[in-house]
């Protein structure tokens, strides 16, 4: 926050954009630093894991699993969307997230204007 004027929160900082195909449409990319202690990215070794905001959690879901992806955990819905996570080829740790937009704006304490 101090050397790099991000607004953050408790869960880091949220930055706020818009689609080019439509402009009255708002999309959000989380910047999430973590402790160093996390065991959130297990059984990845990596100290960071990316997070992919899809469409149709439940669909990709299901045809993952038709071509062999290791689904980690069960889908876990909350208001401001869905979350399950996967392991890529190299065991590193993906967030795969259907996010509900306008609840989550309306969640989100603090933003980082670009």
């Amino acid at each position: 926050k101090k050397h790099l004027g991000l607004q953050t929160d408790d869960y880091g900082t949220t930055f706020e954009w818009r689609s080019s195909e439509n402009p009255n449409q708002k999309g959000f990319t989380q910047w999430s630093p973590m402790k160093d202690n996390t065991t959130y990215f297990k059984p990845s070794e990596k100290d960071f894991m990316v997070n992919y905001c899809v469409e149709n959690l439940v669909e990709l879901v299901e045809e993952l699993k038709k071509e062999g992806v290791t689904i980690l955990d069960e889908i876990a819905s909350y208001d401001y969307g869905k979350f399950v996570h996967i392991l890529d080829p190299d065991g590193h740790s993906i967030e795969l997230w259907e996010p509900v937009n306008e609840v989550y704006d309306e969640m989100v304490e603090k933003k980082t204007e670009s």
